[in-house]
């Protein structure tokens, strides 16, 4: 049976995070002879990424509409009360398109209405902006400036905390004719249109009228949708289906711990309403235990910066078709799709857009010296990249100076970024090392204690093995089975993230599709690893930005 201190906040699960997404414009195009554009907004909501995973045919269809806004008559800048409910996923590149209208009829048809503009953008970019506020210029008519429009994302509830509760009853009316009563509990949200809905349900207690229920946890919001004060968390006793009696509170009342305040009298309107001296059909008292949960939105991707380096293993002749190295002029190779698979998503969240990329296992000009840690772009001062375009266009002139050349050794690879790590460990920064290989490893001793010492920092480490060769080895640092030691030694925490690009390989040829199919494991795991080092640490969430105030607007006193 489950208690209270059997609950481990740690190692609770989070419930799924959605966004809610509001939409503002400024200064827009004017299309309208006599009066102000009547602009709505319609979100397209691309399925490439996202919905190809379960389901192909999507794979023909660009975008599918998600969604529109109200119609805001006679105005340039329009703040769109409807909101977009979106499921967030962390690990998927979700790509989303904004499409703006002003409506002229009451057609549905979209060509009717006068196109004022368009942005293309990733639900990981306007969550990656400072506040999950994202601006940017609207585009799609040529010559012409559409004005600005302004999207802003945040989680559906403020609300993150979970509760652990567990009540027990006493004296409960006996309802079973050779029996006890059978007694269980069934708890209500009351709803602001005054219905209720169903958000939990106790097990049966059999035979017995002093029943103890086993203790339960869930997410506050699920319970008041956020709101302590709303009067309405309601329930009602039943034994055996037949009704015994109901009560109601608040959460905040819920809250108060263990007191008179929280023995509650089971009343059944009917029998009050025909015995005078009814008092009660027993009472119900509870304990309480409430816990904030940490959920990954709640860090401020712009003070908690993803810092991302790329190392690239180099065997191989890159001239011959047969090296995983060979630049095809008509599609990407294995080094290129898993880069710019993980690379497109975690750049959403690294501030700057910089990232440093470097290789291992080549000879370097002019001498010839082997290295494995050389900067792809032929600057070791600064080997920083311009987004992951720049990442890809320094690897491949990269492979037209250096000489590919083994062995296969990651500890200098994983040394090079817990040195940056261990510099930085007040949870303003958290490093991801993405390691592309196509090797067997051939510093495993090494390599086991550098990620045994890493473990501690604020890193990830994500290895794609590339091409046919065993990755046996890859999978013993993984340690999703068994933690990995070194020395006698076992990691803080599992900070390695292992997977074999050829498992994602549609066999259609689609490239695209095998890209998503990599990017979402191998992302998979990073939330909870980045959650474990915060909570472990005892980090905070950062404070919420202040609300942004437009120029030339005086600031509002927040209470």
């Amino acid at each position: 049976m489950a208690t209270i201190g059997d609950f481990d906040p740690l190692n609770a699960t989070i419930p799924a995070t959605k966004v809610e997404i509001t939409v503002s414009c400024r200064n827009l195009l004017d299309r309208d002879t006599f009066s102000k554009s009547d602009p709505s907004k319609i979100l397209f909501f691309s399925f490439l990424f996202k919905c190809i995973l379960h389901h192909e045919i999507y794979l023909s269809i660009s975008h599918s509409m998600f969604g529109r806004t109200e119609v805001i008559d006679n105005t340039l800048n329009p703040d769109f009360v409807r909101k977009f409910i979106l499921d967030y996923f962390f690990e998927e590149r979700q790509n989303l398109k904004f499409d703006l209208y002003d409506v002229d009829s009451k057609s549905t048809n979209l060509s009717k209405h006068d196109f004022l503009g368009q942005i293309f953008c990733t639900l990981g970019e306007v969550v990656g902006s400072l506040g999950g506020r994202m601006e940017k210029s609207l585009g799609g008519i040529p010559g012409k400036k559409c004005g600005t429009i302004i999207v802003k994302a945040e989680e559906l509830s403020n609300c993150r905390e979970s509760v652990m509760m567990q009540f027990c009853g006493n004296k409960l009316d006996k309802k079973d004719f050779f029996g006890k009563s059978d007694p269980f509990l069934v708890f209500y949200r009351s709803n602001e249109d005054g219905t209720f809905t169903i958000c939990h349900k106790t097990e049966v207690v059999k035979n017995n009228l002093n029943p103890v229920w086993q203790a339960f946890k869930m997410p506050v919001r699920a319970l008041c949708n956020g709101d302590y004060d709303r009067y309405g968390v309601f329930c009602t006793v039943i034994g055996f289906h037949d009704f015994i009696g109901e009560f109601s509170t608040s959460y905040r009342e819920l809250s108060r711990g263990q007191s008179q305040f929280n023995v509650y009298e089971v009343i059944n309107p009917k029998k009050k309403g025909k015995k005078k001296k009814y008092l009660n059909s027993g009472t119900v008292s509870k304990h309480f235990s409430c816990y904030m949960l940490f959920f990954f939105l709640v860090y401020d991707f712009v003070f908690v910066d993803f810092y991302t380096f790329s190392f690239i293993w180099f065997p191989g002749n890159p001239a011959q078709p047969t090296s995983l190295h060979y630049m095809n002029p008509y599609q990407l190779n294995a080094y290129a799709m898993a880069l710019k698979a993980v690379g497109e998503i975690i750049q959403d969240y690294d501030s700057d857009k910089m990232f440093p990329a470097l290789g291992f296992g080549a000879k370097l000009p002019p001498d010839g010296r082997i290295s494995h840690e050389f900067a792809l772009n032929g600057n070791p001062q600064n080997p920083y990249c311009n987004g992951i375009d720049g990442v890809m266009e320094a690897y491949y002139q990269s492979l037209k100076s250096v000489t590919l050349y083994g062995p296969t050794n990651f500890s200098p690879v994983i040394n090079h970024v817990a040195r940056y790590a261990a510099s930085i460990k007040d949870g303003s920064q958290y490093f991801i090392l993405l390691i592309i290989t196509d090797g067997v490893i051939s510093d495993m001793a090494q390599t086991k204690e550098s990620i045994v010492n890493a473990a501690c920092l604020p890193m990830s480490i994500i290895i794609v093995g590339v091409g046919p060769a065993e990755f046996d080895a890859m999978i013993e640092l993984d340690g999703d089975e068994v933690r990995i030691s070194s020395r006698g030694r076992n990691a803080e925490r599992d900070i390695v993230q292992f997977v074999p690009f050829r498992d994602y390989i549609d066999r259609t040829g689609n490239h695209i599709l095998s890209m998503a199919r990599l990017a979402k494991d191998v992302l998979a795991e990073i939330p909870d690893q980045f959650l474990s080092y915060m909570k472990t640490r005892g980090i905070k969430p950062s404070p919420t930005p202040p609300p942004y105030t437009p120029p030339g607007h005086p600031l509002q006193t927040q209470i």
